[in-house]
């Protein structure tokens, strides 16, 4: 049996979500949050992604046509997260939120990571964040690695979204 670490080169591809109603998904994930559908199938499935890609996220109503969301406190999917490149990336995409009306469940700066935390129409939970530079990361004497969850300033993230500047006192763009 080998204990070697996966190649770092992996990457999570994309994720695929059973939901109820499909019409009501891709209005969210194409409306709210901005992907684009790339290919349907009929009325029971459709393929959406950023930047023309075949697909970051699936979407189906295979096992779940009309069906409630899956209890909370269950074996599952916590949240499916998605990587913006830059501050200003998830700044537009806070706007987009705050826009729509949408609900945040927290909003967090991880030291390693900025993030929005939501639920999609189907009770799915959400994770819009952006990585800070690697050499940003906060640190132990020792080179650990020291996350930790401290608010983050969603004005100074509004604020970013609207002016397109980064603002005074807080992390800039990558």
């Amino acid at each position: 049996m080998t204990t070697d670490p996966i190649d770092p080169g992996v990457v999570v591809g994309h994720v695929h979500l059973k939901v109820s109603d499909l019409e009501r998904s891709i209005a969210f994930y194409r409306d709210v949050l901005g992907f684009e559908v790339m290919q349907r199938m009929g009325d029971s499935a459709a393929f959406l992604s950023a930047g023309g890609y075949h697909h970051h996220l699936g979407l189906n109503t295979w096992q779940s046509r009309g069906a409630g969301p899956a209890p909370r406190r269950a074996a599952g999917l916590f949240h499916a997260a998605f990587l913006y490149p830059t501050r200003r990336a998830l700044a537009v995409a806070y706007r987009r939120l705050v826009d729509h009306a949408i609900p945040l469940e927290g909003a967090a700066d991880h030291g390693v990571s900025e993030a929005l935390y939501l639920r999609d129409p189907d009770d799915n939970g959400l994770e819009l964040y952006r990585d800070r530079p690697r050499s940003d990361w906060p640190r132990s004497p020792d080179g650990s690695l020291e996350m930790f969850t401290r608010p983050l300033d969603l004005p100074a993230l509004l604020a970013l979204a609207r002016t397109g500047t980064p603002d005074p006192g807080g992390p800039g763009e990558d």
